[in-house]
C-alpha cells in the first residue's frame, strides 16, 4: 500500500519529489509545446491515481479470489524488517530529496550538456 501511494505521488513519499523536481523543470520553460506537454503529464497523474488507488482497494477490501490465501500466516521477522526498511527509505527520499538530488545532479550534468549540445531546441 506504501509503494502504491508513494507512486501516487503523495507528499512526504518518493514520488512526490520525483513529480515536483519534473514539474518545477517543465515550468521553466514558457513556450507552449512545453506546457502542453506539462498538461499531459498532469492529466497522467489523475489516471494514475485513480488505477492505484483502485488496485490498493481491490488488494485490501475486495474478496478473497484463491482459497489458499486463507491460509496464509502473519510475517515472520525477517519479513517485517525488510518492509520496515524499504517503507523507511521511501519516507527518506520524500523527506529529504535534496540530499540525493545532490549526489545525482553532479553525474548527471554531463549528459545534460552533451543533451543540450546536440539538441538546442531543448
Amino acid at each position: 500500500m506504501i509503494a502504491g501511494l508513494a507512486s501516487l505521488g503523495l507528499p512526504g513519499l518518493s514520488g512526490f519529489a520525483a513529480e515536483m523536481t519534473i514539474f518545477f523543470g517543465s515550468f521553466q520553460h514558457t513556450d507552449t509545446f512545453h506546457r502542453v506537454l506539462t498538461i499531459m503529464a498532469t492529466t497522467s497523474i489523475v489516471v494514475t491515481a485513480v488505477y492505484i488507488l483502485r488496485v490498493v482497494a481491490k488488494l485490501l477490501f475486495g474478496e478473497v479470489q484463491d482459497e489458499h490465501h486463507r491460509s496464509l500466516t502473519d510475517a515472520s521477522w525477517e519479513e517485517r524488517l525488510s518492509t520496515a526498511t524499504l517503507i523507511l527509505a521511501v519516507a527518506a527520499i520524500g523527506c529529504f530529496p535534496n540530499f540525493f538530488i545532490n549526489i545525482i545532479s553532479s553525474s548527471f550534468e554531463p549528459v545534460v550538456k552533451a543533451l543540450q549540445a546536440a539538441l538546442p531546441m531543448l
